[in-house]
Order: structure tokens, then C-alpha cells, then sequence
């Protein structure tokens, strides 16, 4: 499954939201380094209780916009 996310890196605590048919993550992370990239896949992959290797982003490295690849059985309805 792929999905599009927005980020907000450098909130005050991560977060999973839902807006406008575009699910939005607030991560605490700054977007530097690969940091707030790493902490999606951890963060996403814990909220829908999957392993880190089945996020992988497979667009959108440097930009907030990005495509989320979810391989395996997920929990949508956690999002």
C-alpha cells in the first residue's frame, strides 16, 4: 500500500492526524541529517505494528510531501 504523507517536523510530540483526505505526522525531530526521515519509519511502523523494513519512503526524501510504502499486513485503522 502507498500512502501520502505530510510532515511537520520539530512539533512538541508525535502525532498521527488526519486532514483533507491527507494523513499529516508531527514528528519532534528536526528535519535535518535524515533525522526526522529515520523517526517516520520508526514512528509509523510502531503505530501500525509493523516491522521498520516494511516503511520505506519512495519519494520525497527532502521535502515535507512523501510517498510511504507499507509492504505486509497494517493496522489502517490505527491512523
Amino acid at each position: 500500500m502507498i500512502l501520502e504523507v505530510r510532515i511537520k517536523p520539530q512539533a512538541k510530540r508525535n502525532r498521527i492526524k488526519k486532514e483533507n483526505n491527507l494523513i499529516t505526522v508531527y514528528l519532534t525531530k528536526p528535519a535535518h541529517n535524515g533525522k526526522a526521515n529515520s523517526q517516520l519509519i520508526e514512528f509509523l511502523s510502531k503505530e501500525l505494528k509493523i516491522k521498520r523494513y516494511q516503511v520505506r519512503i519512495i519519494k520525497g526524501e527532502t521535502s515535507r510531501r512523501k510517498l510511504i510504502e507499507i509492504d505486509g499486513e497494517a493496522n489502517f485503522f490505527a491512523i
